[in-house]
């Protein structure tokens, strides 16, 4: 399984008329920055089978614009797994509930991603900060108990937008 890790991208602060986190939306930067990095995503040939994504409104606008770009195969699915509390270990199950030839795409938030990253591709002694907008492919050869596999790249979002001329 090739799994695709977008942390989201640049979301407006909390405010006064937006206090509940849940519901904090995209900035117009991070929208054009996320509809950039498609283009690069888009431009290395890569399809999704799945796109999974947080539930948090930020996450979901980002799954949104990436799928425009690149349609998957099937439709965006929210998990609440990939919420910055989320269950890692239910959502291991669920990715083990996939056929291992599938190419996955999860959008989700820090610490919660590269702590992801970090326990799949060792024993929890690496320590990636994924900035906001960047994406992680790793080839998963086991998901339960624990997801294993291989860090195959990293790219910033410097790197996907100079993919996307």
């Amino acid at each position: 399984m090739d799994l695709f890790i977008l942390r989201h991208g640049e979301a407006g602060r909390s405010s006064a008329t937006v206090r509940d986190d849940s519901k904090r939306t995209l900035s117009v930067e991070g929208e054009k920055e996320v509809k950039d990095i498609s283009k690069g995503i888009k431009s290395l040939g890569i399809e999704f089978d799945y796109i999974l994504t947080s539930p948090l409104l930020r996450s979901k606008q980002t799954a949104e614009l990436v799928s425009k770009i690149i349609m998957p195969k099937n439709p965006i699915k929210e998990l609440d797994e990939l919420k910055p509390e989320g269950n890692k270990l239910q959502f291991y199950n669920k990715l083990s509930n996939l056929k291992q030839d599938s190419s996955v795409l999860i959008v989700g938030h820090e610490p919660y991603l590269s702590e992801l990253i970090g326990e799949a591709i060792s024993h929890g002694e690496c320590k990636i900060d994924l900035k906001k907008a960047s994406l992680a492919r790793i080839r998963i050869t086991i998901t339960l108990p624990k997801l294993k596999g291989e860090l195959r790249w990293l790219l910033t979002p410097k790197h996907l937008k100079r993919m996307a001329r």
